[in-house]
């Protein structure tokens, strides 16, 4: 699976997004290939959306080590 953010490039009239090479050749993906492309715009993230994710981020520094014995459970 490649799962990256690209712009969308004007081709034409038509819009499209590069899949860069090394993505390509890691996923044995060659020209001509059918792939699946799932498209979802994104969203600015709002002050309160950081201010979650600055939480979680603490959390997760601060309890890294019980974390990561849960996992291994």
């Amino acid at each position: 699976m490649i799962q990256s953010i690209q712009k969308v490039i004007k081709i034409g009239t038509s819009g499209g997004v590069t899949i860069p090479a090394k993505d390509l050749k890691r996923q044995n993906i060659a020209f001509g290939d059918e792939v699946e492309v799932i498209v979802r715009p994104l969203r600015n993230v709002s002050d309160n959306d950081q201010a979650v994710i600055e939480a979680a981020k603490k959390i997760l520094s601060d309890y890294k080590k019980d974390f990561s014995n849960l996992a291994k459970r």
